[in-house]
């Protein structure tokens, strides 16, 4: 395994560093009081990655088995408990622990706890999930065939 190709033909580099204080209020809200922070999207990353934090609320489920053909899903528990599927098995996961999910790895994840977490969410190379985080909530307001395009839209295939 050897170094990508190079992007930057520059001779001296450049000043071009984003950064992002902790208070930065969340992008997305729920109504269940879960909150979603872009650290990194697409487009600031130019593909390469999507980075995002989300807090959720004590109690607040999570989507269940799933995969994903074209971009693989990290893991990284910040705070509390977070129940993490690893295609064979669920495992409470806590401050520290990570789950690395490749390309087509079948996960879930949740939070069943009475207390909230917050973890993040890296997907590699980097895709468009702003929409779906804003959106996945009102799936169950849509007709069985929009349901279906939206989560292939998104490059999202459920298991049951």
């Amino acid at each position: 395994m050897s170094y990508p190709e190079p992007r930057y033909f520059g001779e001296k580099g450049e000043v071009n560093a984003v950064f992002r204080p902790a208070d930065t209020p969340a992008e997305l809200a729920a109504p269940n009081g879960s909150r979603t922070h872009y650290l990194a999207t697409t487009e600031s990353t130019q593909g390469e990655f999507g980075l995002y934090r989300l807090d959720m609320a004590p109690r607040a489920g999570g989507p269940s088995t799933h995969f994903h053909r074209t971009i693989s899903e990290t893991f990284f528990i910040l705070d509390g408990t977070v129940r993490l599927y690893n295609g064979e098995r669920w495992t409470e996961a806590g401050k520290g622990d990570f789950l690395y999910v490749p390309t087509g790895g079948l996960h879930g994840f949740r939070n069943d706890s009475d207390e909230a977490a917050s973890m993040l969410l890296l997907f590699a190379p980097g895709a468009p999930r702003e929409e779906y985080f804003e959106k996945v909530g009102e799936v169950a307001r849509l007709s069985p065939q929009e349901r279906t395009e939206f989560f292939l839209k998104h490059d999202t295939y459920w298991t049951d």
